[in-house]
C-alpha cells in the first residue's frame, strides 16, 4: 500500500546520477539519491532513474534508463516527466520543471540556479538563500543495539570522515584524544598520522555492518571540522546509535547538535577542557529518537514533494541566484 504524502497527487520524477545505484561501498550523495527514489515509490509516485547500465534499481519499482558518459542525459528524459531532480549543479535546458539539490559549498563568484535547494539551513544561508531540505537517512539501515542505555564515561571517540581532507581536522582530533586520554577510532579513507600512538586506531574506509559495529564500540562522535560544513551525514549516523556528538561551531553543526545530543565549541582547547573536567550523562534513547524524528527519509521526501509542487506551479525557489557569500574560498581552514 502506498504511503500518504503531503502533496496528494502522483508525480513522475526523473533523477539522473553518474554512479551505479545502489552504491556497493561507502557513499554520501549516492545513498541519498537511492533512498529518496525508494521513498518516492512508497509514496505512490513514478520514478525514472537515468544512470549507468550496471545499476540495479528496477527490483525496487524504479524505472531505469541506461546512461554512459558519452550520452547527454537530458536527451534521455521521458516526455511525460513532471519534475526533474538533479543532485549537482547543472544547466538544465529542458522545458520541464526541475530543481537542483546541491550538497557542497560553492566557490567565490560561482552562481547557482534559481531552483537550487541546499542541504541545511546554514548551508542555504552561506549562499544567500533560504531554500533547503535537511539531509536524512534510511533508518531501516541504522538499527540500534545498545550495550547500555546511558553514556556516563566517554572513553572511545569516533572520527567518521574523509580523513585526508584537512578541513575535517584529523590532526586536532588526534590531539584532543591524546590530551584527554581517550581512544580515537578513525573511519575514513586517506588517513595518515605522523608516528604511532596507542590511543589512535585507524580502521580505513568502512561501510555497512562494519561501520555500524565500530560506531557501537564508541561512546561519542568527534566532529571538529574547520570549515562551514554543509550538513555532515556522520552526525546523524552517530545519533542513530545513540552517540552524542562533539564538534566545532561552524556551518550546520549548531543547528543539528541540540541540547542533550552533544555540544559545539569554538576551539579545540574548549573540547579538551570539557572532556577533562565535565562528566555529563547522555541518554542514548533520547539521542536516537531525536534523529528518528528529524532526519528520516520520510521527512526528506515529503519536504522535496513540497519543493516539486512549487516548481511545477512555475515559481522559483530563490528570488536571486544563490552564491557563496564569504570572501574566502569554502575549503579554507577556519581557526579552531
Amino acid at each position: 500500500m502506498a504511503k500518504a504524502n503531503s502533496i496528494g497527487i502522483n508525480m513522475h520524477v526523473c533523477i539522473h546520477h553518474h554512479t551505479a545505484l545502489p552504491i556497493k561501498t561507502y557513499g554520501g550523495v549516492e545513498r541519498l539519491v537511492f533512498w529518496h527514489m525508494k521513498e518516492l515509490i512508497k509514496f505512490g509516485h513514478k520514478v525514472t532513474f537515468i544512470g549507468p547500465a550496471e545499476s540495479q534499481v528496477t527490483e525496487y519499482g524504479i524505472q531505469h534508463i541506461p546512461w554512459s558518459k558519452k550520452d547527454n542525459w537530458q536527451q534521455l528524459v521521458p516526455d511525460n516527466t513532471d519534475v526533474i531532480h538533479q543532485f549537482f549543479n547543472d544547466d538544465i535546458k529542458l522545458d520541464i520543471p526541475y530543481l537542483i539539490n546541491i550538497g557542497g559549498n560553492g566557490f567565490p563568484g560561482e552562481k547557482f540556479d534559481l531552483n537550487t535547494v541546499f542541504v541545511s539551513k546554514s548551508h542555504a544561508r552561506n549562499h544567500g538563500s533560504t531554500s533547503y531540505v535537511n539531509n536524512c537517512l534510511d533508518m531501516e539501515e541504522y538499527p540500534a543495539i545498545y550495550k547500555e542505555k546511558e553514556i556516563k564515561d566517554i572513553k572511545n571517540l569516533l572520527f567518521l570522515a574523509k580523513a585526508s581532507w584537512r578541513v575535517k581536522n584529523l590532526k586536532q582530533s588526534a590531539k584532543i584524544a591524546r590530551q584527554t586520554n581517550k581512544h580515537l577510532h578513525i573511519c575514513g579513507g586517506g588517513s595518515k598520522l605522523f608516528g604511532w600512538h596507542p590511543l589512535i586506531h585507524n580502521h580505513g574506509m568502512v561501510g555497512g555492518q562494519h561501520k555500524l559495529d565500530l560506531m557501537r564500540e564508541c561512546d561519542a562522535l568527534l566532529f571538529a571540522v574547520r570549515w562551514h560544513e554543509p550538513f555532515g551525514l556522520a552526525i546523524i549516523e552517530a545519533m542513530t546509535q545513540g552517540l552524542p556528538v562533539f564538534g566545532s561551531s561552524f556551518g550546520s553543526l549548531p543547528d543539528l547538535i541540540v541540547e542533550g545530543t552533544g555540544r559545539t565549541f569554538y576551539s579545540h582547547e574548549e573540547i579538551i577542557e570539557y572532556f577533562n573536567t565535565t562528566k555529563d550523562i547522555y541518554d542514548r534513547e533520547y539521542i536516537r529518537n531525536y534523529a528518528l524524528k528529524n532526519f528520516s527519509m520520510e521527512n526528506f521526501t515529503n519536504d522535496f514533494l513540497e519543493k516539486y509542487k512549487i516548481v511545477i506551479s512555475g515559481e522559483k525557489l530563490n528570488k536571486v541566484a544563490p552564491e557563496w557569500i564569504h570572501p574566502f574560498r569554502a575549503g579554507k581552514r577556519l581557526p579552531f
